[in-house]
């Protein structure tokens, strides 16, 4: 889960990290008031700042300086409202405005390549860190760090001062650094940064941006539900995680659902394959049912597939084994029952291809339950091929609607 800025900041500030002071305004009014309260303390220079879960908000207009609570509420009703690499603006960051001596880059992420934590650091900031590396290498500092010793005070002057930051800079940004490695361990994160960090004129340093990601596989032992963005998942997506689902929604035409990770996968790459000679159909969805899928995953599953509009058609690839392919045909049975209960008929071909644990079984009872809209294959090749044909002739056809 990505954090907006403002969040990533409060953040920091619970783990003593120095922030500007800031508020968050939906309306240009908020923001207004936020500034004026800024002016009656003798600080009327206030920062306008688009929260956008992107980068490029400066190259795009989203962050202004105003001169007032007037030019503030001017700023943000500019800025609220505007697309930002497809991200819309729905609030801003009213922020006190930073005198600036010098800008830094610092952060901490999970290294995937190296199965290792790094910490990046620049004297290089305030610009993107792979254009820093690609135009001055020699700026950017990468060191690896050990999980068991993790971050003290002397390793993160170690860090800082390998950044190659000045020395008046050296021991705020080094007290900085440790905490922020609390940040990211105590909660989990994968990336913490903060570009720019920021050396004041009158000698302190401050995290003058934030960008945080926090690993979902940990969610259940943090407290982040007050991070969570509803109005930015997917419906679908959301849907599906209130019914325990691994869903993923891509940008295609066949609906896809299969038993365990690695076979989902596949499936995608062959439907992706397969769908090449029909016009570049791809993959709808990730759904990955998982081992030992009841009846009524399989119809939850189904469900949420079938919900998706741009579905033309669906793929159930499922090879049995803790999972049962009887269980699956059951599930698929249920489901198109249930829908059809609602009043959503079932008109979107649903392919089937049943192999390993119970499949004779599960293929008997698909054939038994006369479902018209099912189509048993054998092999997963060929399953994917007639997803794919079939969602090509459901596009030349009148657009779907409904289940």
């Amino acid at each position: 889960m990505d954090l907006f800025e403002h969040q990533a900041k409060e953040l920091f500030a619970e783990y003593g990290v120095p922030v500007p002071q800031g508020n968050v305004a939906r309306t240009p009014e908020e923001a207004r008031a936020i500034a004026e309260g800024f002016a009656a303390a003798g600080h009327p220079r206030v920062v306008v700042k688009a929260q956008v879960k992107t980068g490029g908000r400066g190259k795009a207009g989203g962050v202004k300086v105003a001169e007032g609570p007037d030019e503030a509420q001017s700023r943000a009703r500019d800025i609220l409202g505007m697309d930002i690499k497809g991200h819309t603006v729905h609030a801003v960051l009213v922020e006190r405005a930073s005198d600036i001596a010098q800008e830094f880059y610092l952060s901490y992420l999970l290294d995937r390549a190296a199965r290792n934590f790094l910490s990046i650091c620049s004297v290089e900031g305030g610009m993107e860190i792979e254009e820093v590396a690609r135009d001055h290498p020699e700026a950017v500092a990468q060191i690896p760090i050990d999980p068991l010793t993790g971050v003290d005070m002397a390793l993160a002057t170690q860090i800082v001062t390998a950044g190659h930051l000045p020395a008046r800079a050296i021991e705020g940004a080094a007290t900085l650094a440790e905490r922020l490695w609390a940040v990211f361990t105590d909660e989990d994160a994968t990336l913490v940064e903060v570009n720019p960090l920021i050396l004041t004129t009158d000698g302190r340093v401050v995290a003058l941006d934030g960008k945080v990601t926090l690993d979902d596989n940990a969610a259940f032992r943090q407290e982040h539900a007050r991070f969570a963005d509803p109005g930015s998942a997917d419906p679908l997506e959301a849907r599906a995680r209130a019914k325990h689902l691994n869903y993923v929604k891509l940008d295609g035409e066949v609906g896809i659902i299969g038993n365990g990770a690695g076979l989902v996968m596949s499936t995608l790459d062959v439907v992706a394959q397969a769908g090449a000679e029909f016009g570049g159909i791809r993959p709808a969805n990730f759904l990955d049912i998982g081992g030992g899928a009841s009846a009524e995953v399989m119809a939850n599953g189904l469900e949420i597939v079938l919900s998706d509009p741009s579905v033309r058609s669906v793929l159930v690839n499922v090879f049995g084994g803790i999972t049962s392919c009887d269980a699956v045909a059951n599930g698929i049975v249920t489901a198109v029952g249930m829908l059809e209960e609602r009043g959503e008929k079932v008109t979107r071909p649903l392919v089937v291809r049943l192999d390993g644990n119970n499949a004779d079984e599960g293929r008997r009872i698909l054939r038994e339950a006369g479902l018209t809209v099912v189509e048993q294959v054998a092999t997963m090749d060929d399953a994917a091929r007639r997803a794919a044909e079939l969602a090509a002739a459901a596009n030349l056809a009148q657009p779907v609607t409904g289940a």
